[in-house]
């Protein structure tokens, strides 16, 4: 089943958080993850969540996204994202219908 990391992102320096987004794509591939939304044009529908920028990767299940995430190639990279931007990450399973 399909997993999801998903993430809330503020950037508070674009040109560090550009060198981040760079470098992210080639992380994610070697795990079978690619990109579904990234940044996009959030418009809130209810709730008053106004997020500034919404990233979701879908990996083929929950261990690659896991392991991505733990992979020495994107600790180096998270630091680089926390130095530039704030926000919150989460792992989610897709629906397996």
């Amino acid at each position: 089943m399909a997993a999801y990391v998903i993430g809330d992102v503020n950037v508070e320096n674009e040109e560090g958080y550009r060198e981040y987004a760079a470098q992210t794509p080639g992380s994610i591939a070697k795990f079978g993850g690619e990109f579904i939304v990234r940044g996009g044009n959030p418009g809130e529908l209810e709730g008053g969540w106004a997020p500034s920028r919404i990233v979701v990767i879908r990996f083929p299940d929950r261990e690659a996204a896991q392991a991505w995430y733990d992979s020495d190639e994107y600790q180096a990279l998270k630091t680089l994202r926390q130095q530039n931007a704030k926000g919150s990450l989460i792992i989610v399973d897709g629906h397996d219908g």
